[in-house]
């Protein structure tokens, strides 16, 4: 039994630790809202992010950041990616020891255009931090917390230390891989939500199948196509956290970004579609992201410029599908021997 900080105690950092009491734990929660923590300890419930789920008594909620990385070695770091910087400038204030820090946000900081585990290492001194993993992969945080089947994956740059995440999560429920590669699952689970965005588009819409498979399909594309130059391998962009994640997020009502999308689609406005959400969309910040990569690299990405334009310059969404299907004719082919090579 290990004891394990989460930090962040949304619906992600709460299902994930239902998992880890699951494999017998001590997991402590961490989150700043007083009310919050306040129910999940005296009710053992977060009907907000994680409605009707009974958490187990393993899980202790706390609001005080160094009681609750008091001698513990893994952290998982459960919060949205902008405010990943503000956590880790506050957890340093408060540890003396080094942390392995297993991230589970999905996402690419604009400007910097830098990886969560490029912005850990950036903020965490060498000597505070012993390793950075990666969990990620098609899973949204209902069906976990309902011990439906999922299956994700573990990356570091140490192997060890990706076998050793493996072993505390993977149950009868919760299955885990462990992949080497940092670069593309990181990619892989952030541009995938730019996708989802697009996906949630057309079906707002009113498009059909054809559609959405073929956005999937030359979505993937995309992605693979950016991450490869970035260094990744092209093979993780066919596994969970490429094309896995990629199709849960695009076809589920359990996506955000595909809720988004799908008001977008509709009509709404962005500001509106942020403020009714109640819940971080990432794939919006990402896009902005993804469109400053596709620059630095010189990487075709239409799908993102497509949704870059709608969402920051007010391209209407109708206009900008139009504008996909216009586009000059090309060899797909072509374009996956490029990928396959890395020729992009």
């Amino acid at each position: 039994m290990q004891r394990i900080a989460v930090l962040g105690a949304g619906s992600w950092g709460t299902a994930l630790s239902l998992v880890l009491a699951d494999n017998q734990h001590e997991v402590r929660l961490w989150g700043h809202r007083k009310e919050l923590i306040q129910e999940i300890n005296e009710t053992h419930k977060n009907q907000k992010y994680l409605p009707d789920i009974e958490l187990s008594d393993n899980i202790k909620g706390c609001t005080d950041l160094r009681k609750t990385l008091h001698d513990v070695q893994i952290a998982v770091l459960a919060v949205p990616t902008k405010a990943i910087r503000e956590v880790l400038q506050d957890v340093i204030k408060v540890i003396s020891h080094k942390l392995t820090i297993v991230h589970v946000s999905k996402g690419i900081e604009p400007d910097s255009l830098l990886r969560i585990s490029e912005i850990i290492k950036e903020e965490v001194p060498e000597e505070l931090l012993q390793d950075v993993v990666v969990l990620s992969g098609p899973s949204h945080a209902e069906e976990v917390g309902l011990r439906q089947p999922t299956t994700v994956t573990s990356s570091s740059d140490n192997l060890a230390a990706a076998e050793l995440v493996q072993d505390l999560f993977m149950n009868q429920h919760f299955r885990v891989y462990t992949n080497p590669d940092v670069i593309g699952v990181e990619i892989g689970g952030a541009l995938k939500n730019i996708i989802a965005l697009a996906a949630g588009i057309t079906d707002g819409l009113g498009y059909g199948d054809n559609a959405k498979a073929a956005l999937i399909t030359r979505g993937l594309a995309e992605i693979a196509r950016l991450g490869s130059i970035m260094g990744g391998n092209p093979l993780t962009f066919s596994g969970l956290t490429g094309i896995g994640d990629l199709i849960v997020t695009c076809t589920s009502v359990h996506s955000r970004n595909w809720r988004a999308g799908n008001l977008l689609g509709k009509g709404q406005k962005l500001e509106d579609v942020l403020e009714n959400m109640g819940m971080v969309v990432e794939g919006v910040r990402t896009t902005k992201a993804a469109y400053q990569l596709a620059q630095k690299f010189d990487v075709k990405m239409p799908i993102t410029e497509a949704l870059y334009a709608v969402l920051f310059n007010g391209k209407e969404v109708k206009d900008a599908v139009d504008s996909l299907m216009a586009r000059v004719k090309t060899h797909e082919m072509e374009d996956l021997v490029n990928i396959s090579e890395n020729r992009c």
